[in-house]
């Protein structure tokens, strides 16, 4: 069992058409994904080509709406690449069409867009992964995102991050210490978004075939105490940490939207301090996430 996304994974990539979606969809395709269909409005009936793992061809039909790839493809699972005053209606298009999974890529959507897209996410029982945010891969059978595929290999660590570098930093350096990874998730730092933390690291903890997880968090929020808490009832599986931003001084915004300390709250010394006391290792820098997680297994 894979979280998320496994070989069996079937994904419209919405904005296909798009510079962006375009390239990024070729390197899904050739990684292996099963990119199914592609859709933008109006564009229905034309196709898209890539390359294959085995150096094939393949043709990716168009289709004007998500519903129809739903139908015809089989589609289960969403890419968004829209423009961001699109995105929320696209997220939304993609649950009304039946999709379980969205994972929207798009970067600067709304935060009243976003909100009226959590009203429709949780009445729908789907899953939003993002905006903001670099994908989910899990290695060797499936990629939808923009990560770089080739730092990726299988193996039995998660990573779940806000922050897309610093996913591919952790990668990097469990792949360098010959640790490959059960699926890589990046949530996105926006204020409004889809899965998070806790959302992940609950699959984490049920997946056999994760044996322990880099958490990677950020100033701003309270996503990472209530991930803290979480990890201190119900995880049964190692945690490492590390948290992006001790340096920022108050009130100066850092990267992601989301990523601001205001009203005294959302520090990174408060965030450490809250995943220590759940009995998370805290790595102190981001040279050494993976060799942190080694000290903590004992490898």
């Amino acid at each position: 069992m894979s979280i998320l996304v496994n070989s069996s994974t079937r994904v419209v990539f919405q904005g296909i058409t798009g510079s962006a979606g375009s390239f990024h969809a070729r390197q899904c395709v050739a990684y292996g994904t099963q990119v199914v269909a592609g859709s933008t409005p109006n564009r229905g009936g034309e196709t898209f080509e890539a390359e294959a793992p085995a150096g094939t061809q393949v043709k990716v039909p168009i289709y004007d709406t998500v519903a129809e790839a739903v139908a015809r493809e089989g589609a289960d699972t969403s890419c968004v690449f829209v423009p961001p005053l699109g995105a929320a209606d696209a997220i939304v298009e993609a649950i009304d069409a039946g999709c379980k999974l969205v994972i929207c890529i798009t970067e600067g959507i709304p935060v009243m867009d976003m909100i009226r897209v959590r009203r429709v996410l949780e009445a729908s029982g789907a899953r939003l992964v993002g905006p903001n945010c670099p994908g989910v891969i899990t290695p060797g059978q499936c990629k939808i995102g923009i990560m770089p595929g080739h730092i990726h290999r299988p193996g039995r660590y998660g990573v779940v991050s806000r922050s897309g570098t610093l996913t591919y930093e952790a990668v990097g350096q469990l792949t360098a210490l010959g640790l490959g990874q059960s699926t890589c998730v990046g949530i996105g730092g926006d204020p409004v978004g889809g899965m998070d933390f806790v959302d992940v690291l609950g699959l984490f903890n049920e997946d056999p075939e994760t044996e322990g997880v880099i958490m990677i968090g950020e100033i701003g929020g309270n996503a990472e105490e209530r991930a803290a808490a979480f990890i201190r009832a119900h995880m049964k599986k190692p945690v490492v940490g590390f948290i992006a931003g001790t340096t920022a001084p108050p009130g100066k915004r850092m990267g992601h939207a989301g990523a601001i300390i205001s009203g005294g709250k959302g520090t990174a010394k408060d965030k450490i301090a809250a995943l220590e006391a759940a009995g998370v290792r805290v790595a102190p820098s981001p040279a050494e996430m993976a060799k942190t997680l080694v000290e903590v297994l004992g490898k």
